[in-house]
């Protein structure tokens, strides 16, 4: 009789903990779907092109502001604008996604051409 009271209480804190830790996670994935949600692209005057890192806390940032587009070099603590392109670089479109280059391997040796797949 105590064992199957050891084993209920055992049984509810295992649930209590899967509920806790499936709360979390839910309110997590909340969170990132809310902070994607903002306003995109409509009334945005600064726009987010691309982005590469240079290190771990270096980065290049191309904005476009209006019809300029700026590369921007951030460093912690600091933002500088490196170049103002005279010409916009042509981004290409979600629909448009470029194949990563294992991909573009693979099919290439899988004798498929991109195409295909499309």
């Amino acid at each position: 009789m105590v064992n199957s009271g050891v084993a209920g209480q055992l049984t509810q804190l295992v649930f209590g903990l899967l509920l806790v830790l499936g709360l979390i996670f839910f309110l997590a994935w909340l969170l990132r779907r809310v902070q994607q949600a903002g306003p995109a692209g409509k009334g945005q005057v600064i726009e987010l092109i691309g982005s590469r890192a240079l290190g771990p806390r270096d980065r290049l940032m191309l904005v476009q502001v209006g019809n300029e587009q700026i590369l921007l070099g951030l460093s912690p603590g600091t933002i500088t604008a490196l170049h103002v392109l005279k010409e916009p670089v042509e981004v290409p479109s979600a629909s448009e996604k470029a194949t990563p280059e294992f991909a573009q391997h693979l099919l290439k040796i899988l004798g498929k051409d991109q195409k295909d797949t499309k």
